[in-house]
């Protein structure tokens, strides 16, 4: 396979934002720009290019990672930039995550009003764990109450970046006409009869001139701390060449230690042109990122099965090189309603073409790649393979799941997965009709292979099918896509929250299991400690038996019976966590002892001592921020109040009041309705997972009561 563009001119980048800040239109105006959409597409209108799901344009939200790829010319070089859009709603901050996981560099899009709101904090700290470099756009200029600087300001303050301007507004709200080029120190005005495709540079307004130097100043004294001759130029008043500014600024925005700022306006069509400069001139090439590192597969089963770390040895790693063993990671999995199971896959290393097989190594299997498209948004083109850089998805592979690696078989490595977050919320649904009992399995087992945020499970008491996701959106949407794409209409039950349960007190119990029932009958004994752990912790379990007390192959026994009852938990139902377990001695009979007989044995010797460890249950606490008029702020807070909620405080803003809270989630329930009727529909809310914490005494007895558990400890 010859390679059409070299690697050091492709940018794979995501677009991230909170909710409305305007990254579905800024990523309509890129595809136009590039020539890959022919007219423009509006997100009020329901027409958004990228936004292709009909909840999606009807929401005007987006929802799942559209991947699409453009091309774009700088300084007579030709460029390849992979985009993938991503949600900024909260309950889809997986599909953020994932996206992340497989990008080099993104684009942070702020509203020039709104500025730093909760869910940009959120996407900005998932960008900052998986070290992806950014620029940011601030958009929605042309808005009444848009502060380019006020933005700027809370870039450096609330996400402790250091953000500087590469550019600066003519004008603001109904006058915004464009902006100051720092580098080449020119006006850049668009012309709005062609849609902004055509534009002008123009000298620097008399009213702007001294702003724009003092400006331009900052800029040269921040990026010359990435360049030594450039220093020396900045501190002898020596001209600057762009090339010389441009790169350096590069060196600061790779290292993370610098964001670039450009304005715009995307709906009205200015600043599009000069943020996709940016996206060639600031952003990482794959070449520019460290290799990527796995385990082998050896060691991933090892690591995966007793819960342990990897050892020396272990590591792999694999360089953006298209002559090194072929490497991906399958990040999103979708069915199309014309080519079946789609596989979105990125590319870290080596070549790969259509029609050959590649091996699975997180599930141990060969697959047979069918065919390879390259995605623009839901239209796609058929390729004859992939090389190291690229995105796009595969048509065949069966057996392959989002985080899955994809590799060369005779030189197999196993690339770090993703976190899953787990979900918070969950309802019962059944089919509307008898006719559609195996209809609603089968379409919920593909939309879980699609989002493993979203979890589907049969309970074994009720035999209802219950659903779970990360907040009533997210299940509203699945209800949705069952009857559009699958034709099952469902009833739902009514949300019901994810509790835990844990303990709180460390004690040892002995537990002796004997049964006899003619012929050979069942002995186990355990003596089992019991530890509160960290939030977060999970379930630790560990033996400490001296003198074979236990014989070894019952050790594994023992966890089993100990974390099945965990999961099923011992007040409510729920699952036990953050404990430590430690089988510290025992004992067995030569005859009656089995594996069975300790499993069961651990299991109800770790019930009983649950209940003397001083049990509770445990709720998951949301973060909330309420951005409400003046007028309503009073009534806002009492009702915060009200669910249960803890103010934490307020920052004003134009003309509003952002209210901090943490809020029990079983208190948000319908939520937003009612915050639309107490405020007039004008103050709007988001919500995200904080942690857990202990229900009250009442309200616990009342829910281990319903679950016909007992709370006695």
């Amino acid at each position: 396979m010859r390679r059409s563009i070299p690697l050091k001119r492709i940018r794979n980048i995501g677009i991230m934002a909170h909710i409305d800040a305007g990254k579905t239109t800024t990523t309509e105006r890129v595809l136009f720009y590039t020539g890959v959409s022919h007219k423009i597409g509006e997100t009020h209108e329901g027409a958004a290019e990228m936004d292709w799901m009909e909840q999606e344009r009807e929401r005007g939200i987006t929802i799942t990672s559209a991947a699409t790829t453009c091309g774009w010319d700088l300084d007579k070089e030709h460029f390849r930039i992979n985009i993938i859009d991503t949600p900024g709603h909260v309950d889809f901050t997986m599909e953020v995550e994932r996206s992340l996981r497989v990008l080099d560099g993104a684009v942070a899009v702020f509203c020039s009003v709104g500025g730093v709101e909760p869910q940009s904090e959120t996407v900005w700290r998932q960008a900052d764990r998986y070290k992806v470099p950014r620029v940011a756009f601030i958009n929605k200029m042309d808005r009444t109450g848009a502060n380019f600087d006020n933005v700027v300001g809370q870039l450096r303050d609330r996400l402790k970046a250091r953000a500087v301007r590469v550019q600066i507004p003519i004008g603001k709200e109904d006058s915004y006409q464009g902006a100051i080029d720092l580098v080449k120190m020119k006006g850049i005005v668009w012309n709005d009869a062609s849609l902004g495709a055509d534009y002008d540079l123009v000298d620097i307004p008399e009213h702007l001139l001294e702003e724009a130097e003092a400006a331009r100043e900052e800029l040269i004294a921040a990026a010359s701390d990435f360049n030594e001759e450039l220093m020396m130029k900045y501190l002898e008043g020596e001209e600057i060449e762009p090339g010389e500014l441009y790169a350096a600024i590069r060196t600061g925005t790779l290292a993370l230690e610098m964001v670039p700022v450009f304005c715009g306006t995307a709906l009205r069509n200015k600043g599009v042109q000069p943020l996709l400069d940016g996206v060639v001139r600031f952003l990482p090439a794959p070449t520019d990122i460290p290799p990527v590192d796995g385990v082998t597969p050896d060691a991933f089963r090892r690591i995966t099965e007793q819960h342990g770390e990897a050892e020396e040895g272990d590591t792999l790693i694999r360089k953006a090189d298209d002559t090194e063993p072929f490497s991906s990671l399958a990040f999103k999995i979708m069915t199309d309603p014309y080519v079946g199971h789609l596989t979105y896959f990125r590319v870290y290393s080596g070549v790969l073409e259509a029609g050959s097989y590649v091996y699975n190594s997180s599930k141990g299997q060969r697959e047979r790649v069918g065919r390879i498209l390259r995605m623009f948004a839901n239209k796609r083109e058929e390729i004859d393979g992939v090389m190291t850089g690229d995105i796009a998805a595969a048509v065949g592979l069966k057996n392959t799941t989002t985080g899955d690696t994809l590799c060369d078989e005779d030189n197999a490595i196993v690339l770090e997965a993703m976190d899953f977050p787990d979900p918070v919320i969950e309802i019962a649904v059944e089919p509307k009709t008898k006719a559609d009992q195996a209809k609603l399995s089968t379409s919920l087992a593909k939309l879980a292979a699609e989002d493993p945020s979203f979890r589907v499970h049969v309970d074994d008491e009720t035999g209802q099918t219950i659903i779970a996701g990360q907040g009533e959106l997210h299940l509203e949407i699945i209800v949705d896509r069952l009857l559009r794409e699958f034709k099952v209409e469902a009833a739902v039950g009514t949300p019901q929250v994810s509790y835990r349960e844990t303990i709180t007190k460390t004690i040892e119990h002995r537990e002796r299991y004997k049964k006899q029932s003619g012929g050979k009958g069942m002995f186990a004994e355990v003596y089992l400690r019991l530890e509160p752990l960290e939030p977060g912790s999970g379930i630790e379990f560990e033996e400490t038996i001296k003198g074979g007390t236990v014989p070894k192959e019952f050790f594994n026994a023992v966890e089993q019976g100990v974390r099945s009852a965990a999961e099923g938990g011992v007040l409510a139902g729920f699952p036990l966590v953050d404990a430590k377990i430690t089988l510290y001695d025992g004992s067995y009979h030569d005859v009656d002892s089995s594996e069975m007989a300790f499993k069961i044995c651990a299991s109800i010797g770790f019930k009983t001592a649950v209940r003397k460890a001083g049990a509770k249950l445990l709720e998951p606490i949301m973060a909330v921020e309420v951005v409400t008029p003046d007028d309503y702020m009073g009534d806002v807070i009492g009702d915060l109040n009200g669910r249960r909620g803890n103010v934490l405080g307020m920052n004003p803003r134009s003309g509003v009041q952002a209210i901090d809270a943490e809020v029990p989630l079983s208190s948000m329930f319908g939520y937003s309705t009612d915050l639309r009727s107490r405020t007039q529909g004008r103050a709007n809310y988001s919500m995200q997972f904080s942690h857990y914490s202990e229900v009250p005494r009442s309200i616990a007895d009342e829910i281990i009561s319903k679950a016909g558990g007992s709370g006695d400890e």
